[in-house]
């Protein structure tokens, strides 16, 4: 991997691109020096934009990352839309990973940039990238993708991914803190390719717990995340893709999980569920498309199957 994995207690880390960051407080009594340098309410607001900015921002910044997977990209309009947010929710088990690490590996592997993945539950899995690679058909005809043998091309792929275990709140201010410096002085490249997607698997699992009595500032530190992530990708191009999980919504019925505090913070919402091997997605919110949009698809062979070992 191109990033040394983050850890717990004091010191710093140092990742292939040079990506620097200090450990994050462990202690939540932290959270007061943590919530100094986030974002007042005002920032939430945003700015307002005349038409020939919106036309501008439409025209030239907004291009889509495809995820490689043909029927999400086609449900989707063209993929990860590039200065949005980006929710994938579902089931455990239903694929939300899955389309994590085919997402990265395909933007990885057509060079379109460096991919910053934020884990936080041991989920990424680097055999199972090497197997999604393996299996993109498209790229054979790639311009020198094909003089390459197959040890070559999984180790450009890996180091176009920058990997970071985050476990914790505090852990993930300061992951995008750095981030954001680094991004601003233009450190974060590889071979002048630069970061163009930013994936969080899983967003909830570092938000739940901090949404109730322990942490009585959570659901503001939850909007600070918001307005952090999409601020990332409003100011540098990025798309930005994070997962959720799901919750009861009562009668046998389920929802995504963060409340109605959450439900607005993405630009896209998709929803995946499975059953055996075929997925079904459905579009619950969209910029650009009706929501309802669903699309059937026989889930890849690389994405299902046997699991693999994870990283201590």
């Amino acid at each position: 991997m191109s990033a040394t994995r983050g850890r717990s207690g004091g010191g710093a880390t140092t990742s292939g691109c040079g990506l620097k960051r200090r450990n994050a407080p462990q202690d939540h009594e932290d959270s007061e020096v943590m919530n100094q340098d986030q974002p007042s309410t005002e920032d939430w607001c945003g700015r307002f934009w005349n038409g020939m900015e919106l036309l501008k921002d439409v025209t030239e910044k907004k291009h889509f990352l495809p995820t490689g997977l043909e029927d999400i990209d086609t449900l989707l309009g063209g993929g990860l839309r590039q200065g949005q947010l980006t929710e994938i929710t579902g089931p455990s088990s239903s694929g939300k990973t899955q389309v994590c690490l085919h997402s990265a590996s395909n933007i990885a592997a057509k060079q379109m940039g460096l991919i910053m993945y934020l884990d936080t539950s041991n989920s990424f899995s680097p055999s199972r990238v090497a197997t999604i690679i393996y299996g993109i058909a498209d790229l054979i005809g790639q311009r020198g993708f094909e003089l390459q043998p197959k040890d070559a091309r999984l180790k450009s792929v890996m180091k176009s991914i920058i990997c970071e275990s985050v476990f914790d709140i505090f852990a993930l201010f300061e992951v995008l803190h750095q981030l954001e410096v680094s991004l601003l002085n233009d450190k974060v490249n590889n071979g002048g390719s630069k970061v163009c997607l930013l994936i969080i698997d899983s967003i909830s699992s570092l938000l739940a717990p901090i949404i109730g009595g322990k942490y009585p500032q959570g659901r503001s530190m939850m909007i600070s995340v918001a307005v952090i992530l999409k601020k990332l990708a409003d100011d540098y191009n990025l798309s930005v893709l994070v997962t959720n999980h799901m919750v009861s919504a009562g009668n046998g019925a389920v929802k995504p999980a963060l409340g109605e505090s959450w439900k607005t913070v993405p630009h896209v919402r998709l929803m995946i569920s499975r059953e055996n091997n075929i997925c079904t997605a459905t579009v619950l919110k969209h910029t650009l498309l009706a929501s309802g949009r669903t699309a059937k698809f026989v889930a890849p062979s690389q994405m299902f199957g046997g699991s693999s070992p994870r990283r201590p």
